[in-house]
């Protein structure tokens, strides 16, 4: 008699380590931190227009008669920052690149005239907007992709000249240009962003191969200058020691962190259903902004945060390996400094939500409610897959993939380059 191969044996059927294998195969693919990086921002950007519409409903509702105002302007804000995605991530390198130097002057003309009275908007006790009409504007937004690309430039500049080896050449003039944005973002009371700036400085220092000594030096010195701001500002002394003492007082400084932590505790592991929590009906403030991610949690639960959790954690993933496998070294430092930046600013926010972290008031990348930093977080998402074009074997893989989406439909109109 034949015998009759055993169920793992039969041709054509594979066990569960050869599927292991064949998932982690897929990883070393040389579009797939293209790939992660496009997937990830789009499903976060879906899910932040659909949680600005839960959390915002009531307010709206109330104030404006129409539950959709802050979603229509949101929607607004991705419609003008998707084609910003795209061309960026359209540009060549060398394209991205000049846009460093006039994107910080930039920046720098904006966060002063936040300063000038009459045009500066403050709001929370932080001096952040530029009131333009029925526009308000930002500035330390694209003050960060200003710091990447600038940084960036600079440093590969001294690498290829062989001027990284002395702290001096190494800090001039990237610690002054840094420290010329902290100030300004600083003299507005924007601690959050502040630690955004100083993270992507410290990440560019990194990566760079700054001396060790040097890093902890300069780390030190950050650490000194948050405590300083701490210190000086009372209501920052307030939120930490109600992050200190999460039994104190509950309905003033520890009032905001305390409804956060009941609206994701109450979502359980499911959650209440979407547009069904309870938080949002005038117990958590600025539930559609800085505690958009309570808001999540309440309604999809455990395993909605975690789902945000791991969309971020790929999203790091895909930036760093953008980061390790392109060659120029300009690239590699952009793409490490919009990663920190990015990532960093998602922990910081969700940290606070979840009470492991003092509030400091800046948004969720790509969830919160906000043009301001929905754009040039959206047009540093369209670099970094410029840059993934740039991986050994991308522009290869993209050739054989054919036209895309876009492509087609301009050929469809007419409109596609020849």
């Amino acid at each position: 008699m034949t015998a009759v191969p055993a169920e793992e044996e039969r041709p054509g059927r594979s066990g569960p380590r050869e599927q292991v294998v064949a998932a982690v195969g897929l990883l070393d693919r040389p579009l797939t931190s293209y790939y992660l990086v496009l997937g990830c921002s789009m499903l976060l950007l879906t899910l932040g227009l659909t949680m600005v519409l839960s959390a915002s409903s009531v307010k709206q509702l109330q104030e404006t008669g129409s539950a959709y105002t802050l979603f229509q302007k949101q929607a607004i804000w991705v419609a003008i920052g998707l084609p910003g995605m795209w061309f960026a991530s359209r540009m060549p390198v060398k394209t991205i690149r000049s846009l460093a130097y006039p994107l910080l002057l930039l920046s720098i003309v904006a966060l002063v005239l936040v300063l000038v009275p009459g045009l500066g908007r403050t709001a929370g006790g932080a001096t952040r907007w530029i009131s333009l009409g029925p526009i308000q504007i930002q500035p330390s937004e694209p003050a960060k992709l200003g710091l990447v690309l600038w940084g960036a430039d600079l440093l590969a500049r001294k690498e290829r000249l062989g001027q990284l080896t002395e702290w001096r050449p190494l800090l001039v003039p990237l610690l002054p240009g840094a420290g010329l944005l902290v100030l300004l973002v600083m003299l507005g009371n924007d601690l959050g962003t502040t630690l955004v700036l100083l993270t992507i400085f410290l990440a560019l220092l990194w990566v760079v191969g700054a001396p060790g000594r040097l890093f902890i030096g300069i780390a030190g010195l950050v650490c000194l200058l948050v405590s300083i701001l701490i210190v000086v500002e009372p209501y920052r002394m307030q939120r930490l020691t109600g992050f200190l003492d999460p039994s104190g007082n509950q309905l003033t400084s520890n009032y905001q962190g305390r409804q956060g932590l009941f609206a994701v505790a109450s979502g359980g592991w499911f959650g209440t259903g979407l547009g069904e929590g309870r938080a949002k009906w005038d117990y958590l403030p600025h539930a559609e902004t800085d505690f958009i991610f309570a808001i999540v949690g309440e309604e999809f639960g455990l395993v909605g945060t975690l789902v945000v959790l791991g969309l971020f954690g790929l999203l790091a993933y895909a930036g760093l390996r953008i980061a390790r496998r392109v060659k120029d070294p300009f690239t590699r430092l952009a793409a490490a400094g919009a990663t920190a930046w990015l990532v960093v600013q998602a922990i910081v926010n969700i940290g606070a939500v979840i009470g492991v972290l003092p509030i400091t008031g800046i948004p969720l990348p790509l969830v919160s409610y906000g043009g301001s930093a929905l754009i040039p977080t959206l047009i540093v998402l369209g670099v970094l897959l410029a840059f993934a074009k740039r991986e050994p074997g991308a522009r290869q893989a993209l050739a054989a993939r054919g036209p895309g989406p876009v492509s087609r439909a301009l050929s469809w109109l007419g409109l596609a380059r020849r």
